[in-house]
């Protein structure tokens, strides 16, 4: 076994920081969304807008992290390339899932929904924000297509940039976002002897019914 198998083997860790209860939680899972993620703000916890993105392809699951970029009443936000896997995975199988891990706090939230493009507006609105070499970047990577060479990247970033030397870098059509309209909320906070906190939201018509969950 490697020291670096037997360290993990070694590990064990307690969580202590909190707990989750039925008569804390708000009975809206969108708002108590808005409350963890404040929290995780003001506890300056890093990459607190990262995200693990689920997505199935040919029955075959696929996972990444991407940034929350924008949320809002159940819907939330993230951007990348359409002709990437997840682009294309989104494109034949419109359910995703998002989770946020912040052991900081130990805690999780898993949002599961349903995703559609962004509207063209709100694509262009975000690209435009983007710093210029972003916005470079975005012409020049084919993304999740192979590459002969790092070099084969770098070249074709100074292709783009000389091609749009002095002008406005414009959204590449096959760039943009995608929103997650949310279904099913879990909120998930560490406790003591792996006794885990798990409350789950599941959308029932016009309301939000709420379960906890073993561990």
């Amino acid at each position: 076994m490697s020291k670096a198998s037997e360290h993990i083997l070694k590990l064990r860790e307690d969580f202590l920081k909190g707990t989750l209860s039925e008569s804390d939680v708000n009975k809206n899972p969108f708002l108590q969304f808005e409350a963890w993620l404040s929290q995780a703000i003001e506890a300056e916890v890093p990459e607190v807008q990262a995200c693990a993105l689920g997505t199935v392809l040919d029955n075959k699951p696929s996972s990444r992290i991407v940034y929350l970029r924008e949320y809002n009443n159940d819907q939330f936000w993230f951007y990348g390339n359409y002709d990437s896997r997840k682009g294309k995975s989104l494109e034949q199988n419109k359910n995703a899932c998002l989770n946020f891990f912040w052991p900081a706090l130990e805690r999780q939230i898993r949002i599961e929904g349903t995703v559609e493009r962004a509207t063209k507006e709100m694509s262009d609105a975000y690209f435009n924000a983007r710093p210029r070499e972003s916005q470079l970047g975005a012409w020049a990577s084919a993304q999740s297509s192979k590459l002969t060479s790092r070099t084969e990247l770098e070249n074709k970033l100074e292709e783009i940039r000389k091609k749009f030397e002095g002008k406005d870098v414009p959204r590449p059509d096959n760039w943009g976002g995608w929103m997650l309209t949310a279904n099913y909320y879990e909120f998930w906070q560490g406790r003591k002897s792996r006794l885990h906190d798990r409350l789950a939201y599941e959308k029932k018509e016009n309301d939000w019914e709420i379960s906890r969950l073993a561990p």
